[in-house]
């Protein structure tokens, strides 16, 4: 029986017409659970016989490229299991290669995601968990071990009651420029994130120059960064960077998440072989690679991989 990535990378060879979609629905939307539940658990009060997952593309689409990405680079599974545990990247990846769509997502809702991140009820025999909402929300929120930065700042005014600070955030959060310049956008809010700079002190009354030290990852530099660019329109957007230097490391672009505003709806585009493939768990045809970066979809989120 071939993995799951075998299976993917069999059907771009024998994909004659080259439209950039893969035709099996990995990770389908929503997943149902069965227990088999023994006698002691007739005693158990709640009983559930079942679990049903809803809204599941919040979570589906950054499944599946983290699944990419470590069969991709073999020195990932070694890399990410500092950062996420050695059981839950090789849990993870047996789940997959075995097709447990629905198992390997409760992997992710139980060993990474906190209770208050999701809503669940109980109907009748079944626990059902929603994870409607956003899909920063419920993923990169989750890889501080991997994403966190800190960033200091020294204020030259010795009377200034926060002379000395430390910015420290969970994600990598990057916000559109407020004028939109010319030149590469990514790259502009990147740097001004990460790089080191002066201004002018905000405390009230302080009049100080704050020297702001070079943003550095609390954990040293991560094997792949996830961007999380919720607030930009693609209309600002003239294209998305395939290099990235970021605290003083290279990356390449290996997948973006997509958001259609219509559909309220996560989808994913994934490189394999030098392909771009799109996938997403509402269709068992992907649509065409030319029709999934466009229609009204907007990038939420680069992932981006060291090279």
């Amino acid at each position: 029986m071939k993995t799951l990535f075998e299976e993917i990378k069999a059907s771009i060879k024998n994909n004659y017409n080259q439209d950039g979609s893969f035709w099996r629905s990995v990770l389908p939307w929503g997943g149902v659970f069965t227990i088999k539940a023994g006698r002691k658990a007739v005693s158990c009060t709640p009983l559930y016989v079942e679990i049903r997952l809803k809204n599941t593309c919040t979570i589906d689409g950054f499944l599946m490229l983290l699944y990419v990405i470590l069969n991709e680079n073999e020195n990932f599974p070694r890399e990410l299991s500092l950062h996420l545990g050695r059981e839950f990247v090789d849990c993870f990846l047996y789940l997959m290669d075995t097709y447990s769509f629905t198992t390997v997502k409760l992997l992710w809702i139980w060993d990474k995601m906190a209770k208050q991140q999701y809503k669940s009820e109980v109907h009748k025999a079944s626990l059902i968990i929603d994870l409607f909402g956003n899909e920063h929300d419920n993923f990169t929120k989750n890889l501080e071990n991997l994403m966190a930065t800190i960033q200091e700042s020294y204020c030259s005014n010795w009377r200034c009651p926060t002379r000395v600070h430390e910015d420290q955030q969970r994600t990598i959060s990057i916000n559109p420029p407020q004028e939109i310049p010319h030149g590469n956008l990514i790259r502009l809010a990147v740097d001004e994130l990460f790089c080191s700079r002066s201004e002018l002190c905000e405390e009230h009354g302080c009049g100080g120059l704050r020297e702001f030290s070079q943003r550095v990852f609390c954990h040293g530099a991560p094997p792949f960064v996830v961007l999380n660019m919720q607030h930009w329109r693609s209309e600002d957007l003239a294209y998305v960077p395939y290099h990235l230097d970021l605290s003083d490391h290279k990356y390449l672009l290996e997948g973006a998440t997509l958001f259609n505003k219509v559909e309220h709806h996560y989808s994913a585009a994934f490189q394999i072989d030098g392909r771009w493939m799109h996938y997403d768990g509402l269709r068992n045809c992907a649509p065409p690679r030319a029709k999934s970066l466009k229609n009204g979809q907007t990038n939420v989120s680069e992932t981006l991989r060291a090279l």
